[in-house]
């Protein structure tokens, strides 16, 4: 093997590990925090709110739900394309250099059959809001997430989500 082939093989193996880094503090993080603040958009500006979230397994989609007499869910049906923010910040001096933030981006839609696979992903992580998911005037949302940007205080990486 040339030196080159080598270089090229060992940056691969450099960007696998540190992707997979990304990966495990994204798991680490989205699934110890319980709320995310989700921005939608109506046809003259951004609205944003608190959620109640859970995460899939594979990271590819995000499970909310919220009541269909909302302006967030308007705006959710009206414009599927969302943003939400999950961080792990403690309010503290020294989150400058510990705290990360997660820009997720991603197509929401509504489960009109409120998917058992899906609640059973907010249920686990929300047991407190059981009554809640089942009342029929509020919605089960997915998100398909197709990015994610991670950024602490220095830098930022994107893992774009294949689906």
């Amino acid at each position: 093997m040339t030196a080159d082939k080598g270089k090229i093989i060992e940056h691969k193996e450099k960007k696998m590990n540190e992707t997979e880094g990304i990966r495990q503090l994204l798991r680490r993080i989205l699934t110890s925090q319980r709320f995310a603040v989700l921005c939608s958009i109506d046809d003259r500006q951004p609205y944003s709110n608190l959620i109640a979230f859970a995460v899939s397994d594979d990271l590819k989609h995000l499970v909310f739900v919220t009541n269909r007499n909302t302006r967030k869910y308007r705006n959710i049906i009206g414009n599927k394309e969302v943003s939400l923010l999950v961080d792990n910040r403690t309010n503290q001096t020294t989150d400058v250099n510990t705290a990360t933030a997660i820009t997720i981006l991603g197509s929401s839609v509504e489960m009109v059959d409120k998917n058992q696979r899906f609640i059973s992903i907010y249920q686990a992580k929300h047991a407190d809001l059981n009554s809640f998911v089942n009342e029929p005037e509020n919605a089960l949302i997915i998100v398909a997430v197709s990015e994610y940007i991670v950024a602490d205080f220095n830098k930022v990486k994107r893992i774009v989500v294949k689906s």
